[in-house]
């Protein structure tokens, strides 16, 4: 049994959308656009980019370097679940997001077939055989070798090829990631290529680039691993604060809503964060307000309330981009006007 750390907005999109962190973008530059060879910058980045992409399973397996093939059979916080598609994620997910913590387990049962980034398929048999995959795959990511997968490209797109003379031999039409893959991990050592721009590609935050050479390539790729290690780097934020929060509870240190100083009306309340993602405002006598908080996290992190049964309370209703935290004080700002401000303070 593996311990994971659930980061329910991450996990989320790792359903949907792009996940897997590289930090590297091989640096071997070809010496003109027609002298692409298989050890060249562009045909390691293509290769890159069009490996499979096993994260939208991250929250069960841990390993982006694979996916599970469905069905398989997993147990998540005790729960054994039949997973036949990415629709039964849904159920891991609810499991996993009821209480905010640090203690769900995914068990899976063994055998299972992974579906790995050079899209081969490989039998599992034991966790300690899946361990020595996701170790595997932590020092491809390392090392810079694993997918790219915050970064796609638009198929089709067309492929030129040369001889030794780099005379022009023909055209190659690329029409899939896999297709992709294939070409460049079996270009001779006398083929060269070019890649006929313009191409488009999406990057992980949704924003589609045109571009039209191989230095725009490299520079995009570049753009998209930030903004993933961004990503990645709220995620952390975020489990963090989640922690942070359930453990005490917290007094207004200071409340600015355009410009007017409310902190006085909250000095003799507290707010409690409870596990279940419930949350109240207390004074020495009753129970205030209640209602639920969120903590979400993108390339910043959040944290939203939902306070009923107060007027004064409902003024926190927001959605507050975390400026800093620290294990005592957190500092928060409206994420639609910079002039709202709230520090809460243990």
């Amino acid at each position: 049994m593996k311990t994971l750390k659930w980061i329910t907005g991450i996990a989320l999109m790792s359903i949907f959308s792009l996940t897997s962190c590289q930090s590297e973008v091989d640096e071997v530059e070809g010496d003109n656009p027609n002298t692409n060879t298989a050890n060249s910058t562009t045909a390691t980045n293509l290769k890159r980019v069009a490996m499979f992409d096993g994260s939208s399973d991250d929250f069960i397996d841990g390993s982006s370097c694979s996916a599970l093939k469905f069905p398989f059979i997993a147990k998540v916080n005790g729960v054994s679940l039949t997973f036949i598609s990415q629709l039964s994620f849904e159920q891991a997910i609810s499991i996993l997001g009821e209480l905010n913590n640090n203690d769900d387990t995914v068990e899976i049962k063994f055998p299972v077939t992974l579906k790995m980034s050079d899209y081969t398929e490989v039998t599992v048999n034991s966790q300690a055989e899946y361990d020595v995959l996701v170790n595997n795959c932590e020092e491809a990511e390392n090392d810079g070798e694993a997918a790219i997968s915050s970064l796609d490209i638009k198929y089709p797109i067309t492929i030129l090829t040369y001889d030794a003379s780099l005379e022009q031999t023909g055209s190659v039409v690329i029409t899939s990631q896999e297709q992709m893959y294939n070409y460049m991990i079996n270009i001779s050592s006398t083929e060269y290529f070019s890649v006929k721009y313009p191409i488009s590609v999406t990057l992980a935050d949704g924003s589609s680039e045109e571009l039209n050479s191989d230095a725009e390539l490299k520079a995009s790729i570049t753009a998209a691993l930030n903004i993933e290690s961004s990503m990645d780097e709220a995620a952390e934020d975020k489990e963090e604060l989640e922690e942070i929060l359930v453990n005490g509870t917290f007094k207004v240190n200071s409340f600015i809503n355009a410009g007017a100083n409310l902190t006085s009306t909250y000095l003799s309340y507290t707010i409690d964060f409870a596990n279940d993602w419930k949350i109240k405002s207390m004074n020495a006598l009753s129970t205030i307000a209640t209602g639920t908080y969120q903590v979400t996290a993108d390339t910043d992190l959040y944290l939203q309330f939902g306070f009923a049964g107060s007027t004064d309370f409902s003024l926190f209703n927001n959605t507050w981009k975390v400026i800093s935290f620290t294990d005592t004080t957190i500092t928060l700002e409206s994420k639609t006007n910079s002039a709202v401000k709230l520090i809460l303070k243990k």
